[in-house]
């Protein structure tokens, strides 16, 4: 990551949640001497988000004064509304996917806020075709540094998996109904010799020990904003078998062996092809989401607003 100081914007950062890759985007900007503080709408652990919540963080954050600030930078198509509600500082819009792809209610609302920011921002080409706004196209980032390939046999020991097997990766809680852990189930239980392996709520930096142990990474996912997994495992060279979702297509153009596929039987037939060639990927040849590029870019549009 670059520690180059290019700039001396200060950027209030609003978001929904605290996602890894949000965090190395707030990252990536502090090392460019971009100084951001970061909102987080809070969620109540007896219930999910409501109105209440939202005006509740309005009042608190966002109804003060934002002299300090050059812009605010919303991550989020639902956070957008907030953002706009002031009226002193411009606003950059980032949508994360599934603000487009979600109920339609949350459509329209991403849609009208995406028209009403000073900048749009999206992480992938399929979100970008669907968008009818004028916008900019800068993908999230993968940081390389610490997704890079290792032995398997060794990543196997590290993580406590036999030697002897072959090793499918769902790095997602079987229990969320959007990932259809039910379908990656009954695709790897037709595979000769593979062997499903769930992995959730272990620490993000030891994702990279699991996607070293994996011989392919499946997803059955029904929908998706990235998944940023994808471009994971292409950077630990980890062979991918996914259903056409998100930007999938974008990311393993070109990234072989690796297969997309919709139904169970071409999920089967494909995961048995890449199982069978027993070969890594040329993923972390063909990646282009540097978080050193994703910073530059940002800045790029901050400054386009405020010029």
């Amino acid at each position: 990551m670059s520690t180059e100081t290019e700039t001396d914007l200060r950027v209030l950062q609003v978001a929904t949640s605290n996602r890894s890759f949000f965090q190395q985007q707030v990252e990536v900007l502090e090392a460019r001497g971009v100084e951001c503080e970061t909102l987080i709408v809070p969620r109540p652990r007896e219930s999910g988000r409501g109105p209440r919540e939202y005006l509740s963080f309005y009042l608190q954050t966002l109804g003060r004064g934002l002299e300090d600030f050059d812009l605010v930078h919303a991550n989020y198509g639902l956070i957008g509304p907030l953002a706009l509600a002031q009226p002193t500082r411009p606003v950059v819009l980032t949508l994360w996917g599934s603000d487009m792809m979600g109920p339609r209610w949350l459509k329209h609302v991403s849609r009208v806020t995406a028209r009403a920011s000073d900048a749009v921002i999206v992480p992938s080409k399929p979100l970008s075709r669907v968008l009818d706004v004028p916008h900019e196209y800068v993908p999230f980032g993968v940081d390389t540094e610490l997704f890079e390939p290792m032995d398997r046999d060794a990543a196997r020991e590290r993580v406590g998996w036999p030697t002897d097997e072959q090793s499918v990766l769902f790095p997602y809680d079987p229990d969320r109904p959007v990932k259809n852990f039910e379908l990656a189930e009954r695709v790897v239980s037709r595979v000769p010799n593979a062997t499903l392996r769930t992995v959730s709520g272990v620490p993000y930096e030891r994702m990279p020990e699991y996607m070293s142990a994996s011989d392919a990474l499946l997803v059955t996912s029904e929908y998706e904003s990235g998944p940023m997994t994808v471009c994971e495992a292409a950077a630990c060279n980890l062979p991918v078998v996914s259903r056409d979702v998100g930007f999938v297509t974008d990311v393993l153009d070109g990234i072989e062996p690796s297969a997309i596929a919709d139904t169970e039987d071409e999920l089967v037939e494909a995961l048995t092809n890449v199982l069978g060639s027993e070969k890594r990927s040329n993923g972390r040849t063909r990646m282009n989401r540097d978080l050193d590029r994703l910073g530059q870019e940002l800045v790029r549009v901050y400054q386009k607003v405020l010029n």
